[in-house]
């Protein structure tokens, strides 16, 4: 039973995880008012979360809920998946900066004024994680089916 409830748990997050950065994406458009610069804060937040719960999902089923980490380990597409977590984590930090500067603004009870520079740097990084995002579920299916064994 521990075993399917940490699959689904894992698989809802990260549906949740795409989610939150769908909302992120329609949310941050220029002009920005509080509300909505408020709301892209607390889906970021929120997105942080999720990320952490798709991480800690995935490291107890590798390591005690799924076919055992040597399964795991020894499978390419587990690393190219890993990979592709890694590298989303790295693309999120761009959009976190920017909405986490924007505290103070908030505070004072003013709008944030991203530069047009900023808004398509975060509006290209959000797409890219999202981009990426969907090519999780393709490795996991394949890896399911026994692809991507090494050796």
């Amino acid at each position: 039973m521990a075993t399917a409830f940490f699959a689904y748990l894992h698989f809802i997050a990260i549906f949740v995880l795409f989610a939150l950065l769908s909302i992120e994406h329609v949310l941050f458009k220029a002009p920005l008012d509080i509300s909505r610069a408020r709301s892209l804060m607390i889906t970021d937040i929120a997105y942080g979360i999720c990320a952490g719960v798709v991480l800690l999902t995935g490291v107890a089923r590798v390591l005690w809920f799924g076919k055992g980490a040597a399964y795991y380990l020894g499978n390419g597409l587990f690393h190219a998946k890993v990979g592709l977590f890694i590298l989303i984590t790295l693309l999120s930090i761009l959009p976190t900066w920017v909405f986490f500067n924007w505290r103070n603004t908030l505070q004072a009870g003013q709008a944030p004024t991203p530069s047009p520079r900023q808004v398509r740097l975060v509006t290209w990084c959000i797409r890219l994680e999202l981009l990426l995002l969907l090519v999780m579920p393709l490795l996991a299916v394949l890896m399911a089916r026994g692809y991507g064994v090494i050796g």
